[in-house]
């Protein structure tokens, strides 16, 4: 797959290079090497297509002022070859390239023929990598913070695939330690509650309170009675958790796969205990010299994990700590199961984990430059211009599910890859299902829209998309054209920078830029009605604009409308 931004970035580093060793050769710049070369597309129109500040890097061992280091490497450039056709010197001394309108020629052909595969693009070269997200607790329904680290999470996954990974999603069933625990005991009470009546035993004051717990109970009680009453108290517990927690786990599944997310693996943290993995993680931290008993507990050193604290491995009971078996979960990921990346999405609260967490993978002998941590941060959604914390629907607080039933399962996908990250993000539930051009999912799936109205209209006219073979591109050439063009050009380049920063939002941003550039040539450009060879030349044009817009929805699994 073709990245003719790439291939323009090679192109002028190559022949800025070539005009540096010529310029060494003709004892014009002294001996010297040189580092990667920046380049960059300008923010000013007027500075060229392209600019790279070369001269200025040099500056120092060069001994010339970066300005006369400018004008040397430019006397010195060849372009032949190249879709560069003028090279200036601008400001204290910036190269600027102009292309040849060529280049965007050339990139309506790369989408033509590669249709929906184009932005896809191989910099990852079938490196395996593994993106663990949501992980929800099992107790109880999903939230907001799920639902924004379900949104990034899926979409760097798809970007990461885009870009030539091979990516497995995985979700971790947090189902050992102490919130099962808690879960347990609190099936028990409503059990025990709706056999015997509320005040026959004490809710406990940490337990859940949700109403789930007590569907459950109801449930259990109309399948089982009461036989279960005098039953020992642990094993008791241990059969209701059996009982309720499949139950959990499917309705997550299934909230999840209607927002659009389908995990390739489901973790059962238990599995680790069960297994040994954990014990034989804490049994290598012990012969690494990285722990320390104390007070009848297995302690990690915080001298590992740069902390002036230890951190527990196994209470005094003899039970490992979740931090055990999150070492161990993430020993399994990198050795037994092989994966040479691994990314992790988690709430910003846990900030202080990320760096534990990479010095106690060198304590195991695991590179920390293999994991990385996308921290985001928190959702507030505002309704009426007003925080808003109630489901319109239930009346209570709003889950994923509540979010998706009001405003679709497109516009809360895209609205939580409009922010990176790490920035907080107001949710206007409003916004969100207005149909106007200020709502950005709205206004991009609009243009798609748009275009497939537009195509099927003149195809009932008899006109239809030509062969590329037969178009004039060339006769492309007003402003919104060639803008329109330039920024389709762009979209393998950006589904690279996204998956190296794994960010998807610069996919939001772009496609909306996509969709204000269609919006512009459509209302300055007419296709019906021109000379003939100008309509069909626009007419491939309209034509690609729909795949690229059709593309990047279908990347972040939004759908993308033929009618609206």
């Amino acid at each position: 797959m073709r990245n003719i931004t790439e291939e323009i970035r090679q192109q002028i580093n190559s022949s800025v290079l070539k005009a540096v060793n010529r310029a060494i050769k003709a004892g014009e710049l002294p001996e010297l090497e040189i580092g990667q070369i920046t380049i960059e597309i300008p923010r000013e129109k007027g500075h060229g297509d392209f600019s790279t500040n070369i001269a200025m890097q040099i500056t120092k061992v060069a001994k010339k002022a970066p300005r006369l280091i400018a004008e040397t490497i430019i006397k010195n450039m060849d372009l032949t070859g190249t879709y560069i056709t003028e090279v200036t010197c601008a400001g204290p001394g910036f190269v600027n390239f102009t292309l040849d309108a060529k280049y965007l020629y050339d990139a309506i052909r790369i989408i033509k023929e590669e249709k929906d595969r184009y932005g896809r693009i191989n910099v990852g070269n079938g490196k395996k990598v593994m993106v663990e997200f949501v992980s929800a607790n099992p107790t109880g329904p999903l939230h907001m913070g799920n639902a924004r680290g379900g949104a990034l999470g899926d979409c760097i996954a798809s970007v990461l695939a885009a870009a030539g990974y091979e990516v497995t999603r995985e979700f971790l069933i947090n189902d050992a330690g102490n919130q099962i625990e808690k879960f347990g005991a609190s099936l028990e009470a409503r059990y025990i509650q709706l056999i015997k009546g509320a005040d026959a035993v004490e809710f406990p004051e940490d337990g859940y309170h949700g109403e789930d717990i007590t569907e459950h109970m109801k449930d259990f009680v109309a399948a089982n009675g009461d036989r279960y009453i005098d039953m020992p108290s642990e094993e008791r517990k241990k059969v209701f958790v059996d009982f309720a927690l499949p139950r959990n786990i499917q309705r997550i599944r299934e909230g999840l796969e209607s927002y659009g997310i389908h995990f390739d693996v489901w973790f059962s943290e238990q599995t680790l205990h069960k297994s040994g993995e954990v014990m034989e993680t804490i049994e290598l931290l012990k012969t690494n010299g990285c722990t320390v008993e104390n007070d009848g507990a297995l302690w990690l050193k915080g001298s590992v994990i740069g902390s002036e604290k230890d951190e527990v491995l196994i209470r005094n009971n003899g039970i490992p700590t979740y931090f055990a078996a999150d070492i161990a979960y993430h020993r399994n990921k990198f050795e037994t199961r092989g994966f040479e990346w691994v990314i992790n999405l988690w709430g910003a609260d846990h900030h202080g984990h990320v760096a534990r967490m990479k010095a106690a993978m060198a304590a195991i002998g695991i590179n920390p430059e293999r994991l990385d941590v996308v921290l985001f941060q928190l959702v507030r959604l505002y309704r009426n211009g007003e925080i808003a914390r109630m489901s319109k629907r239930t009346g209570k607080s709003i889950s994923l599910m509540d979010l998706v039933e009001e405003v679709g399962r497109d516009g809360v996908r895209f609205f939580f890859n409009t922010k990176a990250s790490g920035s907080h993000l107001d949710f206007d539930l409003d916004l969100a299902v207005k149909q106007s051009n200020e709502n950005p999912v709205f206004y991009v799936q609009y243009a798609h829209a748009r275009i497939c109205s537009m195509l099927k209209l003149l195809e009932s006219e008899g006109i239809s998309i030509p062969d590329i073979n037969t178009a004039r591109l060339e006769l492309l050439d007003k402003q919104e054209e060639l803008e329109l063009i330039k920024k389709l050009s762009e979209y393998p380049d950006e589904v690279r920078i996204s998956a190296e920063t794994l960010e998807p939002s610069r996919l939001t941003r772009y496609v909306q830029e996509v969709a204000a550039s269609f919006h512009s040539f459509y209302t300055n450009c007419r296709v019906k009605g021109e000379e003939q060879e100008l309509m069909k030349a626009r007419l491939v044009l309209v034509d690609v604009t729909r795949t690229v817009i059709k593309n990047v929805l279908d990347l972040l699994s939004i759908s993308a409308p033929e009618r609206m």
